[in-house]
């Protein structure tokens, strides 16, 4: 019964032709369209259910589950996905899918702490399945087409240092400092650096990073909240990296009254995060920021650019440059989930069969978001006001892009 109502209702979609075949419960097989490069078999009921309601969430949440499996190259899956809940209506975006009291509830300091561990504290073996090979957990920098993965990364982290203008003897913190690369990478210039994290994982292999390149002099890292960070410590430059889309957006002007409040007057900060596309702060629609809520970022609230920029301000940081990185981290993405499937035996044995699928999907049904503005990414350099004329930066922006290094090294500097 169930079979022969989804059979007439895919079907009835006939304008909408897709690269796919569905192979039912019984064996019947409904191509929709030639060539047939991706199949979606049917389990149960459980999974003709989802095919007749096919949002972005309930398809991703059936295949987590076991429900249906799919087969075919990823670009393509992701496209067929998106195709299919077209098949709904619905628009790209919507309004929130996190409850009233969910918000109210979300950016403690303990659910802050579970959703890293969630997310972050996985298996450092998990992650260097698929990261490059100083393990940079967020979008990388492209030159051009034929950089690699590892050399982008390289560049991304040189990007943010040129820009903030890095000196030898400055102390630099790093909010959310990852595995430990662009602290690492600014300790080898001479920089003073403190990188903070609340994932375990993360903390004990930048530690032991630090120590095994004799850096620990230059470069400590902490278990620690920013919140958390004594005020009394001064800095000359702050860097954010892929973090402050775990702050909330109701928590994000004490987030930046917190980076003002640490700067010295003078002191320059760039913040690198993942930002709506849609200005009224809508989320990703046809299910997927559903999805992402659900599997892979738990509380996670992403703020539209003129958002967080405002915010900044009010909290007394000049925005001086601000710069989409959009194309680079659908090229970064689609680098990770094809490494991810290109290891997917190994990934199975490491984290399992469940979490494996909602990161197959998570990276690739991103790639193919930032690729299509359904969501962007930003780096917004900023400086704190301590009087007239006290803006660090010179008058143009030439100097982010002369001196440009000829090759990208990772020279182990131990002075």
């Amino acid at each position: 019964m169930l079979e022969s109502q989804l059979e007439k209702w895919i079907l009835s979609q006939a304008t909408q032709r897709l690269p796919l075949a569905l192979v039912l419960p019984s064996g019947q097989r409904i191509e929709l369209g030639a060539p047939v490069t991706v199949e979606i078999r049917l389990r149960d009921l459980s999974g003709i259910r989802v095919l007749m309601n096919p949002t972005l969430s309930n398809l991703g949440t059936a295949y987590v589950e076991d429900q249906i499996d799919i087969e075919g190259p990823l670009e393509d899956i992701i496209e067929v996905a998106v195709g299919l809940s077209k098949f709904t209506g619905g628009e790209d975006f919507t309004g929130s899918s996190m409850s009233l009291l969910q918000r109210l509830r979300a950016h403690s300091k303990k659910r802050d702490l579970d959703a890293i561990g969630y997310h972050y504290d996985v298996s450092n073996d998990f992650y260097r399945l698929f990261l490059d090979e100083n393990m940079v957990y967020s979008c990388g920098y492209f030159r051009g087409d034929a950089d690699s993965l590892e050399t982008a990364q390289l560049q991304k982290i040189d990007h943010i240092l040129t820009k903030l203008r890095l000196a030898p003897g400055d102390r630099l913190l790093d909010v959310g400092c990852g595995w430990g690369a662009l602290a690492i990478r600014a300790a080898q210039r001479g920089a003073q650096v403190l990188g903070i994290t609340l994932s375990q994982n993360q903390f004990e292999l930048a530690s032991l990073r630090v120590r095994e390149l004799g850096l620990a002099a230059r470069c400590e890292i902490r278990l620690l909240d920013y919140r958390d960070l004594d005020e009394s410590e001064r800095f000359e430059k702050i860097v954010s990296v892929g973090m402050f889309e775990h702050v909330g957006l109701k928590n994000l002007r004490k987030y930046f009254e917190k980076m003002h409040a640490l700067l010295n007057d003078g002191g320059a900060m760039l913040m690198h995060g993942i930002t709506a596309t849609h200005p009224e702060l809508r989320e990703v629609g046809r299910g997927g920021g559903e999805f992402i809520d659900k599997y892979v970022f738990p509380d996670g609230e992403l703020p539209h650019v003129s958002f967080a920029m405002s915010t900044m301000a009010e909290a007394g940081l000049e925005v001086v440059d601000a710069e989409s990185l959009r194309r680079h981290y659908s090229k970064t993405l689609i680098e990770w989930a094809r490494r991810l499937d290109s290891h997917a035996e190994s990934a199975r044995s490491i984290a399992g069969e469940k979490r494996f699928r909602i990161w197959r999907v998570y990276l690739a049904g991103c790639a193919y978001g930032f690729m299509n503005n359904w969501m962007n990414i930003y780096q917004l350099l900023a400086c704190r006001l301590g009087g007239p004329g006290a803006n660090p930066f010179p008058m143009t922006r030439d100097w982010i892009y002369q001196d440009l290094p000829d090759k990208v090294t990772t020279s182990d500097d131990r002075g």
